[in-house]
C-alpha cells in the first residue's frame, strides 16, 4: 500500500521510535444518524492527491443544484496551530444560495488546490432536499451524510478506499495546523509554489469565494438531518395547503434553520422592522401546519429539532398578555405562543414600528 500523503496544511508531530511518521492509511467508515431511518453519517480519509478527483465524481450524484459550504477563520491570518490547543478560534461557516452543481464545481476549480491544502480551511457541497453532503474539514477528514448507503460505499470503492472500521483520523494523534500563507515554496504543492503571497492567505481567497458565490454566514445552532423520504412527506402537506403552494418545492430544512436563526437575532436584538418580524412569525405558522398534519414519527423527530429555539423564543417574550398580531385561528386550535408578546431585545425599528401601532399604548 502506497504512503498516505497528507494535505500541506497538517502536520504530524515526532512518532516514538519504529512508529510510522504518519499513522493514517486511507480508508472509510460509517455509523447511523440518530433520529434519522436508514440515513448514514460516512467519516473518510484520503490522500491529499485524490481529494480534487473526489469532489468532482462526488458531484454527480448531485446533477440539478446544490450549495457550495466554505469554513475559515475571515479576522487575522492563523499560521500555525497545535490540534490539541484548548482556548483556540472558531471559525465561520458560509453557505451559498443553492445553484447548478457543474457551475459551482467549475467556480471552484481555481481555488481546489488551496481548499485542499490549506490547515484553516474546510469545504463541500450539499443539497438538503436531496438528502446528501460531502464536506472536507480543516481536520483534512472527509465526511458524507446521505439515505443510500450502498452507493456510497460504491462510489468510495472507487476511489480505492477501502472498508476501515478502525479508521485512524488525526484527532486520534497530535498534529499541527498550518497555513499556506506560513509556509515557504519547498513547503507548498509545486501547483500553488509560484503564487503571490497574497494568493496563499485563506483571508484572501476565502473572501474572494464568499464574494463570487454571494454566500451568507451560518450561525451554529440546531444540527439535524432529514431524509429525502421526510422531505416528500413536507413537500407533500405543504403542496395541499394553497396559503404554502409556493414553498412546497422549498427544502424544509432550510425552514427550520431560518426559525432557528431568527430566534438567535432576537435573542441579542433584531434588527429588522415589525413586516419583517411578522414575516418570520409567519415562517412559524407554516412549521406548525406542518406538525399538524405529520405522521407520528416526523411530528415527533420535528418537534425535538423545534425544543430548543422554540424554549429560547418563549423565554425571550415579554408583554404576554398582548398578541403582536391578529392570524385567523380556527376553531379548537392552540393559541400560537409566538404571537403573544414581543421579544425584549428590540431594535431601533421594531420599537418604532411598535410605538406607532399602538403596542406600548394599549
Amino acid at each position: 500500500m502506497p504512503d498516505f500523503e497528507s494535505p500541506r496544511g497538517l502536520r504530524c508531530w515526532d512518532q516514538p521510535p519504529g512508529a510510522p511518521v504518519n499513522p493514517q492509511q486511507e480508508g472509510y467508515d460509517l455509523s447511523l444518524l440518530e433520529d434519522c431511518e436508514n440515513a448514514f453519517r460516512f467519516t473518510a480519509v484520503a490522500s491529499a492527491a485524490k481529494i480534487s478527483l473526489l469532489i468532482r465524481d462526488f458531484s454527480r450524484y448531485l446533477p440539478g443544484e446544490a450549495f457550495f459550504v466554505l469554513e475559515y477563520y475571515p479576522e487575522t491570518p492563523l499560521l500555525q496551530r497545535p490540534a490539541s490547543l484548548t482556548d483556540r478560534p472558531v471559525p465561520e461557516v458560509f453557505y451559498s444560495p443553492y445553484m447548478p452543481t457543474a457551475e459551482i464545481v467549475g467556480m471552484i476549480q481555481p481555488f481546489l488546490e488551496r481548499l485542499i491544502h490549506d490547515g484553516f480551511v474546510g469545504f463541500g457541497l450539499a443539497n438538503n432536499r436531496q438528502g446528501l453532503e460531502v464536506f472536507y474539514s480543516e481536520e483534512k477528514v472527509l465526511t458524507f451524510f446521505t439515505d443510500n448507503h450502498l452507493r456510497l460505499c460504491s462510489f468510495l470503492q472507487r476511489q480505492g478506499l477501502p472498508f476501515a472500521p478502525d479508521l485512524i483520523l488525526p484527532a486520534d494523534f497530535g498534529h499541527d495546523h498550518l497555513s499556506l500563507l506560513g509556509m515557504d515554496d519547498q513547503q507548498l504543492p509545486a501547483s500553488l509554489a509560484g503564487l503571490h503571497r497574497d494568493d496563499l492567505d485563506s483571508v484572501n481567497f476565502c473572501q474572494q469565494l464568499i464574494d463570487m458565490f454571494d454566500m451568507y454566514p451560518v450561525e451554529e445552532g440546531i444540527s439535524f438531518f432529514l431524509t429525502r423520504k421526510e422531505q416528500d412527506q413536507v413537500a407533500l402537506l405543504l403542496g395541499g395547503k394553497n396559503d404554502f403552494a409556493e414553498v412546497g418545492e422549498v427544502d424544509f430544512g432550510t425552514l427550520l434553520l431560518n426559525w432557528s436563526d431568527f430566534v438567535s437575532e432576537c435573542e441579542e436584538g433584531f434588527g429588522g422592522d415589525l413586516e419583517e418580524y411578522r414575516l418570520c412569525l409567519r415562517l412559524r405558522d407554516l412549521i406548525q401546519f406542518v406538525l399538524d398534519g405529520a405522521a407520528p414519527e416526523l411530528l415527533e423527530k420535528i418537534e425535538r429539532i423545534l425544543e430548543s429555539p422554540d424554549a429560547t423564543f418563549r423565554r425571550i417574550l415579554i408583554d404576554r398578555r398582548k398578541r403582536i398580531d391578529s392570524p385567523d385561528a380556527q376553531a379548537g386550535q392552540v393559541e400560537p405562543f409566538w404571537y403573544q408578546g414581543v421579544v425584549r431585545q428590540q431594535g431601533v425599528e421594531l420599537r418604532r414600528d411598535l410605538i406607532r401601532n399602538g403596542w406600548f399604548a394599549r
